[in-house]
């Protein structure tokens, strides 16, 4: 188990962002984690975890406590049973269970970050969610002090959000458990409409697993949206807003203000999110907002491929980056009356 101290925290982020941290750790097996967040917990010590790094904005600050790296390895195949360890590179296990033959994780293709994390937001894209596939998870339990086994329905998840998220300083993600499908080489039914354009399928086809894959990496790329050093596009937490999901009332306001703004007739994006509530598009409404692509003149901006992406450009510091996304939920806000929500953590500072 590797300590440092003053340790930097901004290359360990995909924004390259933060101050440093009074204690980094870097822990690679399960039993070192286990001890570290205990020792923290026993001498009432912050901690601050962090897995690949690609949905955290840490202050320019740092952290005032232990950061606790998860670096552990672990992936284990049997049948169409997958376990991962928490710090496994995720892109790097989509990848080889497609190279197995196994679907229900392709589309997820090319999201950073680590195995661990997944669970927490119960990360979605291109009609794929990991709590489809998700049969269990291990985790440290923080109050009960031992470890635990979470079923699927236990980690009540919902859209990008979970127990874990819910609770987030009670759990430490261990190993995560999936249940993936043999499907002769096919994919999952492929859900998402872009997806299927591409491909040129109709939704609910299913494709070659590797033909999924690499579309949904090549429609990630085309927006920015997979990790390259030379790519300043890249330098983000992703989609930095979760989809606004809005009541009947709510979206019957919210239609009419579009209508206001953008003429009688318009339509925004409207999804069925269950219950009797609908999920508009938070991209749709940033542009239209007037946060086009590329928006901004500091160091901090909007993507040139994607609005719904904030980037540093190279020199941001985090206090310009939470400039522009204030800018943003207050544009978004006067135009169409609905507040975004950030979806990376926040260490240190609110938006």
């Amino acid at each position: 188990m590797q300590e440092l101290h003053d340790a930097p925290l901004a290359p360990l982020t995909t924004f390259r962002l933060g101050g440093p941290a009074t204690r980094l750790i870097t822990a690679t097996t399960d039993a070192e984690v286990v001890a570290a967040v205990r020792q923290a917990d026993d001498t009432g010590t912050p901690l601050l975890l962090i897995g690949g790094g690609s949905n955290l904005v840490i202050g320019d600050k740092g952290f005032d406590g232990t950061a606790l790296r998860i670096a552990t390895t672990g992936f284990a195949l049997d049948g169409t049973r997958l376990e991962l360890a928490a710090g496994e590179v995720w892109t790097d296990a989509v990848a080889r269970t497609v190279e197995a033959g196994l679907a229900g994780i392709e589309c997820l293709a090319g999201i950073p970050g680590s195995a661990g994390a997944t669970p927490i937001q119960n990360v979605g894209a291109y009609g794929q969610e990991v709590s489809s596939t998700i049969t269990e998870v291990v985790a440290y339990d923080r109050t009960a002090r031992e470890t635990v086994t979470l079923t699927n329905a236990e980690c009540a998840f919902s859209y990008r959000h979970s127990r874990f998220k819910a609770d987030p300083d009670r759990y430490v993600v261990l190993r995560v458990r999936f249940r993936l499908e043999d499907a002769e080489g096919l994919s999952a039914p492929i859900r998402y409409a872009e997806t299927a354009r591409v491909l040129g399928v109709e939704p609910g086809d299913r494709v070659p697993l590797t033909a999924a894959r690499e579309t949904v990496l090549g429609l990630r790329s085309g927006k920015g949206m997979v990790l390259d050093a030379e790519d300043h596009d890249t330098w983000s937490a992703g989609s930095f807003f979760t989809n606004p999901i809005l009541s009947e009332e709510e979206f019957a306001a919210f239609h009419a203000r579009v209508e206001d703004r953008l003429g009688a007739g318009t339509v925004p994006p409207a999804y069925p999110a269950g219950d009797g509530h609908t999920k508009t598009s938070a991209a749709w409404l940033i542009d239209k907002s007037g946060f086009t692509k590329g928006y901004g003149s500091g160091p901090a901006r909007i993507s040139t491929k994607h609005t719904l992406a904030l980037t540093n450009r190279g020199e941001a510091t985090t206090e310009d980056l939470l400039a522009l996304a204030r800018e943003v939920v207050a544009g978004v806000h006067e135009a169409f009356g609905i507040t975004l929500v950030n979806e990376p953590v926040t260490v240190g500072v609110r938006l």
